[in-house]
């Protein structure tokens, strides 16, 4: 919304009401005293009336920021029988005039001149001055009188579109702020799901054979426990990493824990095959060793979240990793396993497949997920270069 010209007045202290109070005095006083005793010497009544309307003008300059207009052009009519309203007339047409509107420069200018010539030339004033010299004076210091309000007007404007760039820059800067915390959250929030949830399913999975089976030996039940500790250690460790983009404590700079790439995969493959997923991997993505570092930690990241869904909705069902690709095709992943039967023994919320399509589109590719037939697929694109 635009501002208006009345935005830009600041707002009156004590001492700002007694500084003007005190202009106005002076002014009142050099334009007074020395018509007073011409005034008096024509008619008594004169200084009476002078006096008694330079008292009403004190009163009303006081409502120049309500009523701008009628005030000033008011106290201006009134300046063409009182020369102790002089004060009050020039502070309300220095207010009219910050404002910087033509029209009520125009009427406010017309009507003070006017008052001012007819106080000169037609009042008692003792002066023996030229109409000529009267005239040009009044002139000159009409305009200087509102040229001096419009010289407020603007200085006070530049003032406050100053201090309004000043309160939206902060603002501004304090919302990239927050922005970047979110952005720093949901990228913790996403590493977190995609590291946790994947060990967190390994556990489950253990600790559920485990209820199933009365027939183990206490070798057979230590291995086992043993295998869940080790699964939860290594969720910590995880944890950890990803919890390593916070700042270091002494230097405050930012420390990156190593993450995950393309040639990792093989790993964690093995590794799920280990804790009994039943995989069928084929990399068939040309110079695999030259995917970008960006990419191969998303297919990663994809691969790992299909083994933990295989693992909570599948269990036992074969899962099948086909990559292919290559420099000028981008890099396609397609995880596919037989629906599962039953309820899974680890609650999901699906927020895992939403966080990789996010991360997939912000490496400019794809992510899609849905039933096929018998089977569960999960199928990502990612270009070589994104």
């Amino acid at each position: 919304m635009q501002s208006r010209p009345e935005d830009y007045q600041p707002p009156l202290t004590r001492w700002g009401h007694l500084w003007r109070l005190a202009l106005m005095l002076v002014l009142s006083a050099i334009v007074w005293l020395p018509v007073s005793q011409a005034q008096d010497d024509a008619a008594p009544a004169v200084v009476v009336l002078d006096l008694g309307l330079g008292l009403v003008a004190f009163v009303v300059v006081h409502f120049r920021r309500r009523w701008p207009m009628p005030v000033a052009v008011g106290l201006s009519l009134v300046g063409a029988v009182s020369g102790s309203a002089a004060g009050p007339i020039v502070l309300a047409s220095v207010s009219v005039a910050t404002a910087r509107r033509w029209g009520q420069l125009l009427v406010v200018g017309v009507t003070s001149f006017a008052a001012a010539v007819f106080f000169g030339l037609v009042m008692p004033s003792g002066s023996s001055e030229p109409a000529w010299l009267i005239l040009t004076f009044n002139a000159i210091a009409t305009v200087g009188i509102l040229g001096w309000g419009m010289y407020l007007g603007s200085r006070r404007e530049l003032v406050a579109s100053l201090q309004h760039r000043a309160e939206r820059a902060e603002a501004e800067q304090e919302l990239r702020a927050a922005q970047a915390r979110t952005t720093e959250r949901a990228q913790i929030a996403r590493e977190m799901h995609d590291v946790l949830a994947h060990r967190i399913s390994q556990i489950s999975m253990h600790a559920g054979a485990l209820s199933f089976r009365d027939d183990l030996s206490a070798d057979e039940m230590r291995a086992s426990a043993t295998v869940i500790q080790e699964k939860a250690h290594e969720a910590l460790t995880d944890l950890r990493g990803v919890l390593g983009v916070l700042r270091d404590e002494q230097t405050g700079e930012l420390r990156h824990a190593p993450q995950p790439t393309y040639a990792d995969l093989p790993a964690l493959v093995a590794e799920a095959r280990e804790g009994g997923l039943n995989i069928a991997y084929d990399d068939d993505v040309a110079s695999p060793e030259q995917v970008p570092e960006a990419v191969g930690r998303t297919v990663y990241r994809i691969v790992q979240e299909g083994m933990t869904n295989a693992r909570k909705h599948a269990p036992g069902a074969l899962l099948s990793i086909h990559l292919t690709g290559g420099p000028d095709d981008g890099v396609e992943v397609l995880l596919s396993n037989p629906l599962g039967f039953g309820r899974s023994t680890t609650p999901g919320s699906g927020l895992g497949l939403v966080g990789l399509s996010e991360r997939a589109g912000l490496r400019g590719g794809t992510l899609v997920h849905g039933t096929v037939g018998s089977a569960f697929e999960l199928r990502g694109w990612l270009p070589w270069a994104p």
